[in-house]
């Protein structure tokens, strides 16, 4: 009996967190984003989408670094595809009070450096070093998932026919937020 009681009151202990102990040091954010979400109804009758998958540990409190990787494809009817990809490492840090705005909620920045490109079919092509930054929000459905917009500019350096492209892209993300060992320990030394 105590063997099925002990993981139900670690269950319910980390369900009563506070919305900051999702950023505390030791915990892993895991999770993505995505973004460029169309699908042309008319014509040309495009289709796109960017994925960006993301794992993170929280090196210190407020302080997460991790790794990402990226995936993007544009195709339209009669005209040439456009891939992106990259893989690289990641840093945020989550700003201020929590419920700034709203409650349980959360402003953050996010930088990105790794490698990239952006090929389309037959014509540019760019392949190089990735960089991006800025801000985001997120706001925690539960002390467990958070969901977030993050705007951020991206840029790429490399060879191919284009060496530097840039934008600006919008995001939506869903995080999951795991606590760490030493949380996991000590919810359950308080129940031995």
């Amino acid at each position: 009996m105590k063997n099925t009681i002990l993981p139900l009151l670690i269950a319910v202990t980390m369900i009563s967190f506070s919305a900051s102990s999702q950023i505390q040091k030791g915990n892993l954010l895991v999770g993505g984003n995505i973004a460029n979400v169309n699908l042309g109804l008319n014509d040309p009758k495009i289709f796109s989408v960017d994925i960006t998958p993301k794992v993170a540990w929280f090196i210190k409190d407020n302080i997460a670094l991790g790794g990402y990787a990226q995936f993007g494809l544009e195709a339209a009817k009669h005209t040439s595809t456009s891939t992106s990809y990259g893989i690289g490492a990641l840093g945020r840090y989550y700003t201020g009070p929590e419920g700034e705005v709203v409650s349980h909620s959360r402003f953050f920045a996010e930088v990105t450096a790794g490698f990239g490109g952006v090929n389309v079919s037959g014509t540019d092509n760019t392949n190089g070093v990735n960089l991006s930054a800025g801000p985001g929000f997120a706001y925690f459905i539960n002390p467990n998932i958070g969901l977030e917009v993050l705007f951020k500019y991206n840029g790429l350096v490399g060879l191919g026919s284009t060496p530097y492209q840039s934008n600006l892209n919008l995001s939506f993300g869903f995080q999951i937020y795991l606590p760490g060992k030493s949380t996991v320990k000590k919810v359950e030394n308080d129940f031995k």
